[in-house]
């Protein structure tokens, strides 16, 4: 029960963060990836972000053996690069690029009830 509870607090933190940063608008994505026009580079500040948190989380982590909750540590021990996983992530990539959205800002937008965050959140779905 406590991970759960703990995993939802987690995705709350998580979603409140992208709709702070502005994360959720479709319009900061593409802006940031049209680097002949506009450029908007603030996505290049909450993904440098994420990853020093991400890095310091990851560094604690390895070294540890029980989760702050008592359960054993289990960390990602896969590190090799299959044509499946090139394949997921230019099919990710693609969507992002033309959608504006990806899963979590998808998901942090959906009660926004726009028709674009709907669709995009069925089709991910499917």
């Amino acid at each position: 029960m406590l991970n759960t509870i703990s995993a939802l607090i987690a995705g709350l933190i998580f979603g409140l963060g992208l709709i702070y940063s502005g994360m959720t608008n479709p319009s900061k994505i593409v802006g940031f990836l049209d680097i002949t026009g506009r450029w908007d580079a603030s996505l290049a500040f909450v993904m440098s972000g994420a990853l020093i948190v991400g890095v310091l989380a990851f560094t604690w982590a390895k070294k540890q053996t029980h989760s702050l909750l008592g359960e054993p540590m289990q960390l990602p021990q896969n590190r090799d690069i299959t044509p499946r996983l090139i394949l997921g992530s230019v099919t990710f990539g693609i969507g992002w690029g033309l959608s504006g959205y990806c899963p979590g800002p998808a998901l942090a937008s959906i009660l926004s009830g726009g028709t674009e965050v709907l669709t995009f959140t069925g089709a991910m779905l499917v």
